[in-house]
């Protein structure tokens, strides 16, 4: 089913309650956007912030009958699959990496021995020579699949960011140019441009600042069956010290097939590389920046929702087939036939965000998450660039669970001692850390909700995901991994896909807890003594300019 649009979320399920009320209701709205406006009006808020498991989204409704093979445990989160694909797996094909060093020898390793494709999204490919191994690795394997003596096809598609990949005469372009002149018919390079970058603002804007305006942001590395999905670029400080986080899906088939699709289509929305370096759109397609804006946006639309709605309904009837139809052998006789797998113990479900695409999954099912944690459960929430939107802030501020909110110290943050403007960014971001810290402590949260700066010398952080923890349970049995940064470029301008992963399996849910650990050991815990170290004083321009700016970070 589509996502519906999502208004502010504090006034969602109030909004519901109130029919034939057009009047109070955009009184409403307008009184939830004033009381944001300051520090001062902020806490103005804190009776309402209460309140917030009442007034936020509901959870969707099951459709389908519960399932004797999905344990109760994980049954509660089955209304996700109301809005996405569900991808039923075993546990013992998932496994979550730890390093750059080893997300980077698997990637190389799995594009050496692929055979059938190659498909990777990611915000740009660096200049480097770790980056040029990868594009060796990507040149020998086609040559082996055109030289083999049973020649395999190996298709590659490869999706980057426009303005990302086209920043410097060196760039991402220029890296692919010889894999496209060498193997046309083998290779498609995709660069998407966000079609809110046109016009004057497109000609003024200078490089490297227009990359604000909006960005592909989806990271997912897929060879043959087998899935990374990772916050991670391909880029050299991502394959040695630049911390992230990175799940891979071995033997996957159906997740595979969903994210080659998703490239598939985010790409016909994009711009196509040529073998001379020139850009041009897929025949019949809308320009994106050329073109009608709001003709495009339909389109693009329209071809990402049929990704989603498609697989949905195939692996609706793949459940149905599998687990509930009578015609079928029995479990025993299907096994020694060898064509039925194991009953699953995890659920992957695909979380896509594309707000200028009117496409909102990821929003609603990151806020039905937050609102349903209970009294008693933990939630473990990462993020490389602090900037919660205002309704992640008010479900965090206002819900029962307890939240640990893991985020860069300034020195690990990518933007520390960047030259111009983008050296301040780390100061902005200190800013809106102490300001929803003194919101927290205002509300007197500070048991509850606690911040922790990651830090680790000569690195720098840019993992981001969530960890859940049930009421009573010391392992989590559902974790967000992918590239959103819960913040206001990650909901409402960037193009963003993340999976969420819940399993029964303890030997994963340990995986995901050891995974969680390791990054927290390497933090300390703020209190209001963090905010006098030296450099933490923020200057007065950043202090007024970061209001302005902070929906572009």
């Amino acid at each position: 089913m589509a996502a519906p649009a999502a208004g502010p979320v504090f006034w969602r399920r109030l909004l519901g309650l109130l029919p034939g009320r057009p009047g109070l209701a955009a009184l409403l709205g307008r009184l939830s956007d004033r009381l944001g406006r300051s520090r001062e009006r902020r806490r103005r808020r804190s009776p309402w912030l209460l309140l917030a498991p009442l007034l936020s989204p509901t959870v969707p409704q099951v459709t389908s009958p519960p399932c004797c093979l999905c344990p109760e445990s994980v049954h509660r989160f089955q209304w996700i699959r109301n809005l996405v694909p569900e991808f039923g797996v075993s546990s013992s094909h998932v496994r979550v990496l730890s390093s750059p060093a080893e997300f980077f020898e698997l990637l190389k390793g799995q594009i050496k021995t692929a055979k059938r494709r190659v498909v990777m999204a990611s915000l740009y490919l660096g200049t480097g020579p770790l980056e040029q191994e990868l594009v060796d690795c990507l040149e020998s394997s086609l040559e082996k699949s055109l030289q083999s003596k049973f020649p395999s096809d190996l298709k590659v598609s490869i999706l980057l960011d426009f303005t990302r990949g086209s920043r410097g005469r060196k760039n991402s372009r220029t890296m692919l140019l010889p894999l496209l002149q060498r193997f046309p018919e083998h290779v498609r390079v995709s660069l998407f441009h966000t079609p809110n970058l046109r016009g004057l603002l497109r000609l003024l804007i200078p490089e490297r600042f227009n990359e604000t305006i909006g960005l592909q942001h989806i990271k997912v590395y897929l060879c043959d069956n087998n899935v990374i999905l990772s916050g991670a670029n391909l880029s050299d400080s991502y394959f040695t010290n630049r911390q992230d986080r990175y799940v891979f899906l071995q033997d996957c088939a159906e997740v595979a097939d969903f994210f080659t699709e998703l490239v598939d289509a985010v790409g016909d929305v994009s711009l196509q590389l040529q073998g001379d370096d020139t850009v041009d759109v897929v025949d019949g397609m809308v320009h994106p920046y050329k073109g009608d804006r709001a003709a495009y946006c339909r389109a693009a639309n329209k071809r990402v929702m049929d990704v989603i709605h498609s697989a949905r309904t195939r692996q609706q009837l793949l459940h149905a087939q599998t687990f509930h139809s009578d015609s079928l052998l029995s479990q025993e006789e299907a096994a020694a036939a060898g064509d039925r797998r194991p009953a699953p113990d995890t659920w992957i479900y695909p979380l896509i965000q594309m707000k200028p695409f009117e496409i909102q999954i990821d929003e609603i099912v990151t806020e039905t998450l937050l609102t349903e944690a209970e009294r008693g459960a933990k939630v473990f929430l990462t993020t490389g660039y602090f900037n919660l939107t205002q309704a992640y802030m008010d479900l965090v501020l206002g819900t029962r669970a307890e939240y640990q909110i893991l985020l860069a110290s300034p020195e690990v943050n990518g933007f520390f001692g960047a030259k111009g403007v983008a050296g301040a960014i780390p100061a902005a971001y200190v800013h809106i850390e102490r300001q929803f810290y003194s919101e927290v402590c205002s509300l007197g949260q500070q048991d509850r909700v606690q911040l922790q700066e990651y830090w680790r010398a000569g690195w720098t952080f840019h993992a981001k995901g969530l960890w859940l923890y049930l009421a009573g349970s010391s392992l989590p049995c559902l974790t967000l991994i992918g590239s959103p940064n819960f913040g206001y470029r990650s909901v409402h301008r960037d193009l963003e896909a993340q999976i969420a992963i819940v399993t029964e399996s303890r030997a994963l849910q340990q995986q995901l807890h050891q995974e969680q650990e390791q990054l927290y050991l390497r933090s300390g815990v703020v209190t209001s003594a963090t905010f006098e170290q030296p450099g933490r004083q923020v200057k007065l321009w950043v202090k007024m300019v970061t209001p302005l700016i902070k929906n572009f970070f």
